[in-house]
């Protein structure tokens, strides 16, 4: 496997917590949660001054879900760093096999695959990088329970590997700061994956993610950041409904543009 020297400093990247001294619980964000029929959480932390904004904090700080999609920020990083992914123009092919996302169905270069969350590109790419060296950078990151204990290109949808929003949320923290034990310009590659609005007023960046729990509930997350006059606040999105039809891709987005809307975000006033 290909490292650098910052691969063995695991105890330097440890994901941030927010402590009881900086923290606002803002019961007004509950309501975004409750219209939509969901149960959830919501973090955002003001980089320049430390501070959190959370919606069910307990949620926040203390409960572990599998992080689905979202982990395609990890395996993204573990493949350009490995070699595994050439760079985000790294194309594999389709395997011929038909899925109900038709944006699946074709070619895909790194990039593209992150931006349309393509399930058979990563379960390939986590193959290549294999189960003992997707394990040596899970306990690097310290990323979440950090155990592989089912098939390596499924892990990290099966709930056999889960992590608190609080740990998501350090992950783009760090990230956004090329402070992960990566070379630089891999960090800037999945950054540029991320980067789905970029326009005058903000740069939001953020994964999705959409797994079920033992119960099967639905799970849904964003994480990533918004950046307003060059200032990088970060977020965490995490939802729960038992609900089968729910729209999770429309509702978890509502939901996360509601709040931002209401924390001022989005319109230029920041």
């Amino acid at each position: 496997m290909r490292l650098n020297g910052f691969g063995f400093l695991m105890l330097s990247f440890l994901f941030f917590s927010c402590g009881q001294n900086n923290v606002k619980v803002d019961k007004s964000l509950a309501r975004y949660f409750t219209e939509n029929k969901v149960e959830g959480c919501f973090a955002l932390m003001d980089n320049g001054t430390g501070e959190f904004t959370v919606h069910n904090l307990p949620r926040y700080r203390d409960s572990l879900y599998l992080p689905a999609s979202t982990f395609k920020i990890v395996n993204s990083l573990i493949g350009l760093q490995t070699g595994k992914i050439a760079n985000d123009s790294m194309v594999i092919k389709w395997d011929g096999i038909e899925r109900s996302i038709q944006a699946w169905n074709k070619d895909l270069t790194m990039y593209e695959a992150f931006r349309v969350s393509s399930v058979p590109y990563y379960q390939e790419v986590a193959r290549r990088i294999g189960k003992d060296t997707m394990q040596f950078w899970l306990d690097s990151l310290g990323y979440g329970t950090k155990k592989i204990t089912s098939p390596i290109d499924s892990f990290w949808l099966d709930n056999t590997l889960k992590i608190k929003p609080d740990e998501q949320l350090g992950l783009v923290k760090r990230l956004y700061f090329n402070q992960l034990p990566f070379f630089k310009s891999y960090q800037e590659m999945v950054k540029r994956a991320m980067l789905f609005e970029n326009n005058t007023n903000y740069r939001l960046g953020y994964k999705t993610g959409w797994g079920f729990d033992e119960k099967g509930n639905n799970i849904g997350w964003i994480v990533g950041w918004i950046e307003e006059n060059n200032h990088p606040y970060f977020f965490v999105l995490n939802i729960e409904s038992p609900d089968k039809n729910i729209d999770m891709v429309t509702v978890r987005m509502k939901i996360l543009k509601d709040i931002l809307k209401e924390l001022d975000f989005l319109q230029g006033k920041m």
